[in-house]
């Protein structure tokens, strides 16, 4: 017992944890980040709530570039190897990897993620490797997984209040994508109330406002993603 205040001193033990857990994800995230350049890849860390389109941007950027870089990806998620199937059914190579329960992917389990999809490549190397979180705007904004860019997603149907209600997502982020602007008719939402609200956070952020249905604006991420890979990153 404190004799100061009275506590038991459970919060400040909960709180050295907490970095201890943070300090060795981050190590391990460092050593993904070498592994994956090793690999020639650029990362790019995925993350949004569920059904943003993640997936579906995924698809349509294979479609685009499936012929021209080389790509791999690592689907995070609860349950399920449905996302994975999908991507599957692109040509390109990808692990699932499932938490059981858990909202977020870490280091740790990145790393297992990338030896697997390694395992794929026959020595082969990458240009792009997404790592699609699983669909959380509050735990994956903390983990690091050894990424080069993290990108956020937030589409036309959950509203332009996203940034003030989950900060840390759009501070940690270098892209921020509005997804599906197709369906901006059936609804009230501000592309200049939403970036404001972003750029206020992260004035850093690149936004992008884009349909992988329609490909709308599809063509600013493209160049951006061929600009990622030739720069040194």
């Amino acid at each position: 017992m404190c004799d100061a205040c009275g506590c038991d001193g459970t919060s400040s033990k909960v709180l050295e944890i907490n970095q201890s857990l943070l300090a060795a994800n981050n190590a391990m995230a460092e050593k993904n980040r070498i592994h994956i350049e090793s690999l020639g890849a650029v990362a790019i860390n995925m993350i949004s709530s569920p059904g943003s389109g993640k997936t579906t941007l995924l698809e349509k950027t294979i479609d685009v570039l499936g012929e021209e870089l080389r790509i791999g990806v690592i689907e995070g998620d609860i349950e399920t190897e449905r996302d994975a199937e999908r991507i599957r059914a692109k040509g390109v190579p990808v692990v699932q990897l499932t938490t059981g329960g858990a909202c977020h992917l870490d280091a740790a389990l990145t790393h297992r993620g990338i030896h697997e999809l390694e395992s794929q490549l026959s020595g082969k190397k990458l240009d792009l490797l997404f790592i699609e979180n699983v669909g959380n705007l509050v735990c994956p904004a903390t983990f690091y997984l050894g990424e080069h860019r993290r990108l956020v997603i937030i589409s036309v149907p959950e509203g332009p209040d996203k940034p003030a209600k989950y900060p840390r997502a759009f501070i940690g982020s270098h892209v921020f994508i509005i997804s599906k602007t197709d369906l901006m008719p059936y609804f009230d939402f501000s592309i200049d109330y939403i970036t404001d609200d972003a750029l206020r956070l992260n004035p850093e952020l690149r936004v992008m406002a884009l349909s992988s249905t329609s490909g709308e604006g599809f063509e600013s991420w493209i160049s951006w993603l061929r600009s990622l890979c030739i720069r040194t990153v």
